[in-house]
């Protein structure tokens, strides 16, 4: 069974800060994102032998990092948790990661429940983008949604890292704010 390009020696450099971003929009709670993330890395490390490459390494660890998500919240009883744990998943540990592929292998299984809470989350982070300083907001755009390389946002902006990094910090900061009034 070979391990179709998975290599977990990179999933903190090449992940974190895009699965930080992804979990403090639903846990905001700095502390509990990074546990959640820690979580979703070992997960990943116990169920590499069930990733068959069907979905990128990212979408399968995302996948992953929803269940860690949706279990937060169960285990809090929160409106919000109570809302996702209506999406049935397997939770036999054993077959988790056969399930996590098949889920994230079939773009097109999505509840409209999935749907609408998207598009409101598409539509409250729009909002939230246009309300910071535009070039704060062309940083976060390039950095956090399109993934640009720190290096060609700090030659196209004409910026050092630790100025792009101020920023991002800055722009995540208000963005977790506005989302906390406007999504949570």
């Amino acid at each position: 069974m070979p391990n179709h390009k998975i290599n977990p020696n990179q999933w903190i450099d090449l992940y974190s800060d895009y699965l930080f971003n992804y979990t403090i929009t639903r846990v905001n709670d700095r502390a509990k994102a990074q546990d959640l993330i820690s979580e979703t890395f070992l997960a990943g490390l116990n169920s590499m032998k069930n990733f068959k490459g069907e979905a990128s390494e990212r979408t399968w660890l995302v996948s992953i990092l929803k269940r860690k998500i949706i279990d937060h919240y169960r285990k809090t009883n929160s409106n919000k948790g109570k809302a996702e744990v209506r999406m049935s998943y397997n939770s036999d540990s054993e077959t988790e990661g056969d399930w996590l592929e098949q889920r994230v292998a079939d773009p097109f299984d999505k509840t409209a429940e999935d749907q609408i809470e998207n598009t409101e989350l598409a539509d409250a982070i729009n909002e939230c983008l246009s309300k910071l300083p535009k070039k704060q907001a062309k940083i976060f755009e390039m950095k956090t949604i399109l993934n640009y390389e720190t290096e060609t946002i700090c030659n196209e902006l004409e910026i050092t890292a630790s100025n792009l990094w101020v920023i991002i910090h800055r722009a995540r900061v208000a963005m977790a704010s506005c989302l906390e009034k406007n999504w949570f």
